[in-house]
């Protein structure tokens, strides 16, 4: 039904109106309740970690949990300390008052091995390793790398929790749909989760299960907990891995298959799932739900239809009609990007961003 729409489809279709810690305490464990299905939390927690030139992005993810979700939000940002002050400039004026509230946290790693988790990967990438030993008072976490967007509710993908099964304790989505492309069947030199691994840039978690967790590992027969599995997997696999924190998480959920309950792609929908040809079924016949920009496809012109959503949801003004505002602008922005292959299916961008402001309009009829 979203092929080749206009802006007179849009106005006719809509009919709406236009107003609408301190690291002495890092170990330590102490909890006493699990995630209860029947009473999930009124509150969704959402971390993030960034460093160097990653502000306008962060703003921009964050920009995009607001606008759809219904409970609370609670964003947890590990940041650099040149950070915080715009950070908080940037949030104070979102207005939501009531909606979020965030914390602002260093960059922090273990005292006698900070140096080695600094230069893994990306300097700030392994912090969220160490969220469930850190942020101990929390018990279910929705970590995201900078350069993702929400194109439906963070509620959906909150209620994942309630899906997991007695020994699940995360929930991430497949690094490839098609094996053929893939990188850890073709490349790693390391054990991998399933058959094409599993990409962190999208990480539920129950952070209670994990800290009370003792995983089976190749190191020792001993099963061992979160914070004492990290730096022993460092030590061995460090010469042997290439996207640094991701490699140890799947290293750790190929021992543990049991513990990882796993997303369907449109969940996590990256570059590689159009670049060479559409490979994400799921996608295909809902649209996507979460954007994953990697590569910097936000911010070069080689993949124009994920930048065109990123810029869109950044140039977005709180409060503006999100008809004629966001989504007829892109989709104009997304017909000039049909010579590439994520642009032959521009319409998996903007069929659940289409569903999920028809929602929030119709929440907002109905007084909620």
């Amino acid at each position: 039904r979203c092929k080749n729409l206009s802006v007179s489809f849009w106005n006719s279709y809509w009919m709406l109106p236009s107003d609408v810690c301190g690291m002495n305490c890092f170990w330590e464990a102490a909890f006493r309740y699990d995630y209860v299905k029947t009473h999930p939390s009124e509150k969704m927690h959402l971390a993030v970690v960034a460093c160097g030139e990653r502000l306008e992005e962060t703003v921009t993810m964050l920009r995009s949990a607001i606008i759809f979700s219904i409970k609370p939000l609670h964003f947890h940002i590990f940041a650099e300390d040149q950070l915080h002050e715009s950070f908080k400039d940037i949030l104070d004026e979102f207005p939501y008052e009531g909606k979020l509230n965030y914390t602002l946290y260093p960059i922090t790693f273990p005292s006698e091995s900070a140096a080695e988790w600094k230069k893994l990967f990306k300097p700030c990438a392994s912090q969220r390793l160490f969220l469930p030993l850190i942020l101990k008072n929390v018990d279910s976490l929705l970590y995201v790398d900078t350069d993702i967007l929400f194109l439906r509710p963070v509620d959906d993908i909150w209620s994942f929790l309630g899906k997991f099964n007695s020994t699940q304790i995360a929930a991430m989505a497949p690094e490839h749909e098609e094996p053929r492309i893939g990188w850890y069947n073709r490349f790693a030199r390391h054990p991998y989760y399933g058959a094409t691994g599993i990409n962190s840039g999208v990480m539920l978690m129950n952070m209670t299960r994990i800290r009370r967790k003792y995983f089976k590992n190749d190191m020792t027969p001993v099963r061992l907990q979160w914070g004492e599995i990290l730096m022993p997997l460092l030590k061995k696999y460090k010469l042997n891995i290439t996207w640094g924190d991701q490699d140890l998480l799947n290293i750790m959920f190929f021992h543990n298959p049991e513990s990882l309950y796993v997303f369907p792609c449109q969940w996590n929908y990256r570059p590689d799932h159009c670049i060479y040809g559409s490979n994400c079924k799921a996608a295909e016949e809902e649209g996507i739900f979460i954007l994953h920009g990697n590569r910097g496809v936000y911010h070069d012109d080689k993949q124009p239809t994920f930048r065109a959503v990123y810029e869109a949801i950044k140039n977005y003004s709180f409060g503006d009609d999100l008809v004629h505002s966001l989504l007829q602008p892109l989709e104009q922005e997304l017909q000039k990007t049909m010579h590439t292959y994520c642009g032959r299916v521009y319409q998996v961008f903007i069929k659940q961003l289409t569903k999920s402001i028809r929602d929030l309009y119709a929440r907002r009829s109905k007084g909620r």
